[in-house]
């Protein structure tokens, strides 16, 4: 389902350093190195293709960018909070 504006403001109070940039959820990471960084990336490609909802994403070194969007819905769903939520959980922040 796609999340009006003020649905998706609701959902970032809960979602600890996500922030909405171009129309995606965006989160920056980093990490000590590239091998925790790309463990983080391991994780999360196990949560993503559970849900069958892959991310946009970059890795260079200890970084690595996220961005959901539900392209086929044309903005940002329930899928991509869900996703968010698991990605924050993995590091431990409160969701």
């Amino acid at each position: 389902m796609l999340l009006d504006e003020s649905e998706v403001e609701k959902e970032l109070t809960s979602l600890e350093g996500w922030q909405v940039v171009e129309g995606r959820l965006h989160q920056a990471f980093s990490f000590n190195d590239f091998v925790e960084a790309f463990g983080f990336m391991s994780q999360v490609a196990m949560l993503a293709e559970r849900a069958n909802h892959h991310p946009e994403w970059s890795n260079v070194y200890n970084k690595v960018r996220i961005d959901l969007v539900t392209h086929d819905a044309g903005g940002i769903t329930d899928k991509d909070v869900s996703l968010a939520s698991e990605i924050s959980a993995l590091l431990g922040r409160h969701t």
